[in-house]
């Protein structure tokens, strides 16, 4: 039943909310969801749908497990290193005002993160920070900005101090990161860029993602860049040939737009 179940569950999930699964590399995405699934009690993919078309709880569960929301704060720290002491004064230098782009920001650790560099800078409040994502409830807790202690394990001492509080329910984001980051949903396969990014960062997701869809990504990227832009990638997801987007390897996992 569920070979012959997860192509109209496809169709459906497109129809319902123009998330298109089949951009996704299918043996992963198809493994995790049957494990939900399961794990939910539905003995098929089609009564899963049905189920989750009803109830709002089980389908941002299923968006969770679809997007893989697994952030942390300076996710890989010496990448946010180069980040903080190399690119951010180069584009600063070129350009007071920066807008930065954080794509699939999950639950906003990756936007606070950048906002908070920026703020140690004095360049936040020049700065317009873009934090997108397709799930709604990841962008609730974003805006809500509250995180378990395990989330801040990599986060400099004196960065924490500064802008977080420790309260009863975990530490609170600052207000003045808060006010700093504008969230919004959207689907990066579907939707349609602002364009003139000083930097954009999209990391972690992109390696789940068709050849196909990772090609069309990619080049949606580097329209949205200004010319000498910077593109900053996960730890998985180097990009072979970057010269067809019209990129070209700036530092491990930093591309910069030419021109």
């Amino acid at each position: 039943m569920e070979n012959d179940d997860f192509p109209l569950f496809i169709r459906k999930i497109k129809e319902f909310t123009s998330i298109d699964l089949a951009l996704y590399k299918e043996a992963q995405m198809k493994r995790r969801l049957t494990t939900l699934r399961i794990k939910k009690g539905y003995n098929s993919f089609s009564a899963y749908f049905e189920a989750m078309s009803k109830d709002k709880e089980l389908f941002y569960e299923f968006l969770d497990r679809m997007t893989i929301n697994v952030s942390e704060f300076w996710r890989n720290p010496n990448r946010w290193e180069v980040m903080e002491q190399k690119f951010l004064p180069e584009l600063r230098t070129a350009s007071r005002n920066l807008k930065v782009w954080s794509a699939a920001c999950s639950t906003g650790e990756e936007p606070y993160t950048l906002a908070m560099i920026l703020s140690h800078m004095g360049a936040l409040r020049d700065a317009s920070i873009l934090a997108t994502d397709i799930d709604e409830g990841a962008l609730e807790k974003a805006r809500r900005g509250i995180y378990v202690e395990r989330s801040l394990k990599d986060v400099p001492p004196h960065y924490v101090k500064t802008y977080f509080k420790q309260e009863q329910l975990g530490f609170h984001v600052s207000d003045e990161l808060k006010k700093a980051v504008k969230f919004q949903k959207q689907n990066l396969l579907e939707d349609r860029f602002d364009s003139g990014f000083d930097l954009i960062v999209c990391r972690n997701v992109i390696i789940y993602f068709t050849e196909e869809a990772k090609h069309r990504l990619y080049q949606k990227f580097s329209k949205a860049l200004k010319p000498g832009g910077i593109l900053f990638v996960g730890s998985t997801e180097q990009i072979f040939s970057p010269a067809q987007y019209d990129l070209e390897p700036a530092d491990t996992f930093f591309y910069r737009k030419k021109g």
